[in-house]
């Protein structure tokens, strides 16, 4: 019996999906040629983020005194970014005042968490992994 020989499917460097679709909702999708799950994607993550915004959401900064908003500053970095830009802007330094706030706080993080998630399933379609 010989033993099958697996190949990637992609070769040089597999993790341009996983990075873009981080950087940029979405586009670790569209870079797979799932063009449909990329537009909706991209919609869903950037309408989340940009409606905690809205709500004066918070936009936490990198804290190693408190556990529960150094996890929170991870899922608004999963917003890729966005995040990035929002915080050079000046957007999400409010403090959270208002019942909305807290709404929109949390619509920030989930939105960056599941840029986290869409980025991993760009990246195991480009490596063929998922199909």
């Amino acid at each position: 019996m010989a033993a099958k020989e697996t190949t990637p499917e992609q070769q040089g460097f597999v993790y341009g999906a996983l990075l873009l679709g981080w950087l940029i909702p979405g586009a670790g999708h569209f870079l797979t040629r799932h063009w449909i799950r990329g537009l909706i994607l991209f919609a869903s993550i950037t309408a989340m983020f940009a409606l905690g915004l809205a709500a004066n959401g918070h936009l936490y900064a990198p804290n190693t005194h408190n556990v529960i908003e150094f996890l929170a500053f991870f899922g608004d970095l999963g917003a890729g970014g966005l995040f990035i830009v929002s915080k050079l802007l000046g957007f999400g330094n409010t403090v959270v005042s208002v019942v909305s706030a807290d709404y929109g706080t949390m619509f920030a993080v989930v939105a960056g968490l599941l840029n986290i998630i869409a980025a991993v399933d760009a990246h195991n379609l480009s490596i063929g992994r998922k199909s």
